[in-house]
């Protein structure tokens, strides 16, 4: 029963997202086949050097490590679980996670496949490190805080049996829960959760980690379980750096309830606000659509019935119709296990996996190549491009050495005058090239001292400092406006300087073309706008998130410290992300014209060399030209190789 605008063939769709994974891994696999390649080839010619070495270990080690992230995000009862279920373990035959009716936890959970244990297991957090500074990133590199279990993937009972845990609850007193920022007098008064005057029930487990072996999650894929408003209100890091940082972010309602207020709040607080504004990538399941399955009313009605839920939702989310997508998780998990292609259909999950394989994973394998593969295959057009030069220049000088048959000593003489010539010149440049590259590093280390992580951690340190004491909301908007706003100069002063560098190696460039007909490619500038522009959508979210309703759920002063200490985190990892981009781009536009001044520099003095004898003996002509040839042959061989690398890549870029 499908209302969306796709035309789906079932046969064809029902496994469209495992083998687009399938074909997403491969598509991995023939990059960092290539690399290797590039990498091999450098060995074997004795071409490498530290720095494209170190591009190549981060090259592999990122793609090796990249995922894609799958984000759902609900409110209790909306039968998210069974549609992770139904979409990527319905091959099982039952039910992997657990989504059975029941209480709901705080416990936000993400799902993946550890290649480096290359082992099954469950993770828990406990809550009482809700009371630590650390934020969650940097808990998970402290493998001591971890409660380990270990899943027996033979044995279903054994599995059943330890997805439970994820969901347990332990009673502490309100005091307890207020330190730990898990209570609210207005959602905890008069409720089931506090069985006695002076207690209540929370979370046992602040965070969870399954690596299982499924197929899909060994190819990379990672699925984050996000449960709960007040998960997320009580979490700022979820909303600040999980969610924005997902593929994908499907938020689930439920046909039965529609759009109530919690899940409008969600949406708004933490979801939109914090995917800048942007729908791609953002979907909505309409999810339970069999409660409209009325067999008293006409299939057309039926559809209509679905449809106007879908608008209505839609309108409320402030989105595009076409984002949401009504579906049966339910009844899509069951026809998946019966093998029941008619429900199947009429659960319209297709239509979801359809969006899922066309549009998210085309803008994953983008994200890749412009974050990690682009670099790479500039960097082989670094290597390349000497080659090229060299490869130009000894064809010239073929020209030149076979124009000399039958001709007399002068004319030896007049080429060989003509390359000293051109060697005193060059060597002249070479000298203002090295003045120029003293200048260089110059601008180099004031750039670096801008942006360096000591530069950041000062501004962080200060900002603590200031703020010590006043965790208030006032006292933090204040703390706040300042941190982003010596971040931002920080970031400005080091973009003036890139620039200024720029200038410089500019300048150095077009002289070697211009004066020596040196071949290379265009140095690119120091795009440091994307980490501004990330500190400016982090202040915007700043604001965002003290504005919106998670007072309602804790402590205010607890959840606004919480989140900058989550915000700090993100800040400082934007200040170390610019600073290696900004030292692999510093490399890559000087290290390539360095190569081709040493060979262009051999070059001239091997000509000149071949002169000489040609000049002491016109017999050594013929043998001069067989090297030269010889020299030219291995020289094109070594650019095909390349030129192969090249095109292979460019077939692997990704299309848009």
């Amino acid at each position: 029963m499908s209302t969306n605008a796709l035309d789906i063939d079932e046969t064809l769709q029902q496994d469209r997202f495992s083998s687009q994974m399938e074909a997403f891994a491969q598509w991995k696999t023939e990059l960092v086949q290539t690399i290797r390649d590039y990498q091999e080839w450098l060995i074997q010619h004795d071409k490498s050097s530290p720095e494209i070495e170190l591009r190549i270990f981060d090259a592999l080690k990122a793609l090796d490590s990249d995922n894609l992230n799958i984000a759902f995000v609900a409110e209790f009862s909306r039968g998210k679980t069974e549609l992770i279920n139904a979409i990527f373990f319905a091959n099982y035959g039952r039910r992997l996670l657990p989504s059975e009716a029941g209480r709901t936890t705080m416990c936000p959970t993400e799902l993946f496949y550890d290649k480096t244990k290359n082992q099954s297991f469950i993770k828990l957090l406990p809550i009482e490190t809700r009371l630590s500074d650390a934020s969650l990133s940097e808990l998970k590199n402290e493998e001591s805080y971890w409660t380990t279990i270990p899943l027996d993937v033979d044995s279903p009972e054994q599995m059943a049996e330890a997805f439970k845990a994820v969901v347990k609850t332990k009673e502490v007193s309100i005091d307890d829960a207020e330190k730990l920022g898990l209570y609210c007098e207005e959602l905890h008064n008069d409720s089931e959760d506090s069985p006695t005057a002076n207690n209540i029930e929370i979370p046992m487990w602040r965070h969870a980690l399954i690596s299982f072996p499924h197929p899909l999650l060994k190819q990379g894929l990672v699925i984050l379980d996000t449960p709960g408003l007040n998960a997320l209100g009580s979490e700022p890091e979820l909303t600040l750096n999980m969610l924005p940082s997902a593929q994908a972010v499907l938020f689930v309602l439920s046909a039965d309830t529609g759009v109530t207020k919690s899940d409008l709040d969600m949406w708004k607080n933490h979801i939109m606000a914090f995917r800048n504004k942007k729908q791609s990538g953002l979907v909505a399941v309409l999810n339970k659509i069999d409660i409209l399955w009325d067999e008293m009313k006409k299939p057309d009605e039926v559809l209509a019935s679905i449809e106007e839920q879908r608008k209505t939702s839609a309108s409320m989310l402030g989105i595009d119709a076409n984002r949401v997508y009504p579906v049966s998780a339910q009844k899509a998990l069951l026809a998946k296990t019966k093998k029941d292609d008619k429900l199947l259909k009429q659960s319209n999950l297709l239509a979801l996996e359809s969006l899922l394989a066309n549009e998210i994973l085309p803008t994953k394998q983008q994200v890749i190549w412009a974050s990690i593969v682009e670099g790479l295959n500039q960097s082989i057009n670094n290597t390349y491009d000497p080659i090229a030069g060299q490869l130009q220049d000894i064809n010239k000088q073929l020209a030149q050495l076979e124009a000399l048959r039958g001709k007399n000593e002068d004319v030896v003489q007049q080429l060989l005058q003509k390359a000293k010539e051109q060697k005193v010149a060059y060597y002249e440049s070479v000298k203002n090239f090295q003045a120029s590259r003293r200048r260089l590093a110059t601008q180099a280390k004031v750039m670096f001292n801008t942006l360096g992580m000591d530069a950041i951690d000062v501004i962080i340190d200060k900002t603590r400092h200031d703020m010590s004491g006043s965790w208030t909301t006032n006292g933090m908007k204040k703390g706040m406006t300042l941190f982003f706003e010596s971040s931002r100069e920080a970031m400005q002063i080091a973009e003036r300087h890139s620039d200024e560098i720029h200038k410089l190696i500019e300048g150095i460039y077009k002289k070697f073309r211009d004066e020596h007909g040196l071949k290379s490619h265009v140095a690119l500038k120091f795009n440091i706008q994307p980490h501004i522009a990330e500190l400016d959508q982090l202040a915007i979210k700043a604001e965002e998130f003290r504005n919106s309703p998670i007072s309602t759920m804790a402590e205010q002063s607890f959840v606004v410290k919480k989140f900058f200490i989550s915000l700090v985190s993100h800040v400082r990892n934007t200040f170390g992300n610019a600073n290696r981009e900004a030292d692999a781009w510093l490399k890559e536009l000087i290290n390539p014209l360095v190569i081709q001044i040493q060979e262009k520099r051999t070059n001239i003095d091997k000509y000149m060399a071949t002169l000489s004898k040609i000049k002491e003996s016109k017999n050594n002509l013929d043998g001069q030209l067989k090297i030269l040839k010889e020299e030219a042959s291995q020289l094109e061989k070594q650019a095909g190789a390349l030129e192969g690398m090249r095109k292979t890549l460019k077939n692997c870029t990704p299309p848009g």
